[in-house]
């Protein structure tokens, strides 16, 4: 049997093994692609070779090591993005590995190569002040504003992800006894996150101003489709900068739509919610995976600093003996 050329493999790995047999969620399959055509641009500036006359040989532990490095140096991505691209690539090369056989050399170097390591900051969270002055912020005479309030007031209360909130529609809103919202989360893992009394009614009072039907999204753009990553922090940057006016802390944050979903796990942290509870308020696949919100918690660090006994030290003040004024004074 002819072993497949590189674009023909390239090709099955989206179609068979990401689309029919993984059953890849979309923003799983546009990492990877924006990945790959941005391998193949490299791979051609470096051989000189259009895109659909490279050969499997060429892509090899070198290569993708330039690669990567160009990235960082170029384009200016961190060692956490880097990563990102190795993973799909590694991906791509365990597929091949069933199919080119013969090449199990390179693709073993290549599946050997490691991930950089990188420094993990602390999660960004709002307090209940900051939240407020965001909420106050969008003006509610205009139907972008009340938009924008529900939205924000979703998000900041369930904690759903950018896409869960962009994709919800009329059917996934239940507003009757025991008000919650369903949605189909990351690993196509449906979970239903509950509203408060507060959040169902202006929920309630928003879905009146929507088009009708199952379908419709809850949030539309202007044109009445779903909104856009790019549209919805392009809504929250504004709305933040208008916040920023009467709350000065928040000119110290950099927010987004994933601050929102981090301010929601911390209040439930705060409120002494267990961790099991949180993950699966989020959809988190691991308990594990809470564990950064403990991290950024200082009141929990210093609830338990306030348990120990402190330690005795000494204060005391630096007091210049006769020959150091002695020096100075013949300055």
């Amino acid at each position: 049997m002819t072993a497949p050329g590189f674009p023909v493999l390239l090709q099955g790995f989206f179609t068979q093994r990401l689309m029919q047999q993984r059953q890849c969620s979309p923003h799983t399959i546009a990492s990877y692609r924006d990945c790959f055509r941005q391998l193949l641009r490299f791979a051609q500036q470096r051989f000189g070779v259009a895109p659909q006359r490279l050969k499997f040989e060429q892509i090899d532990a070198p290569l993708i090591a330039a690669f990567l490095e160009d990235l960082q140096q170029s384009r200016g991505i961190g060692a956490g993005s880097r990563n990102l691209r190795l993973t799909a690539i590694r991906s791509f090369f365990r597929y091949a590995s069933f199919e080119l056989p013969d090449c199990a050399a390179q693709i073993q170097r290549v599946l050997a190569m490691p991930s950089k390591r990188c420094s993990r900051a602390q999660i960004g969270f709002l307090t209940r002040e900051e939240i407020d002055a965001l909420l106050r912020a969008p003006d509610l005479r205009t139907l972008a504003g009340r938009r924008d309030h529900a939205l924000m007031l979703v998000a900041v209360q369930t904690g759903l992800r950018l896409s869960e909130i962009t994709g919800l529609c009329r059917r996934d809103v239940c507003l009757g006894t025991g008000a919650h919202v369903r949605v189909l989360g990351k690993g196509r893992k449906e979970r239903s996150t509950p509203l408060t009394r507060t959040t169902t009614d202006v929920l309630r009072a928003w879905l009146r101003e929507i088009a009708d039907g199952d379908d419709a999204i809850v949030f539309p753009s202007a044109r009445g489709n779903r909104l856009s990553a790019d549209g919805v922090q392009y809504l929250l940057a504004k709305h933040v900068d208008r916040a920023r006016e009467s709350c000065l802390s928040l000119r110290d944050k950099h927010v987004t739509p994933h601050v929102l979903r981090h301010t929601m796990a911390m209040e439930l942290l705060q409120a002494g919610a267990d961790r099991s509870v949180i993950a699966l308020w989020l959809g988190h696949e691991s308990i594990a995976t809470t564990q950064i919100y403990l991290d950024a918690n200082l009141d929990i660090k210093q609830a338990a600093l306030d348990k120990v006994e402190p330690i005795k030290g000494r204060v005391t003040r630096f007091r210049p003996d006769n020959q150091l004024l002695a020096f100075l004074k013949d300055l």
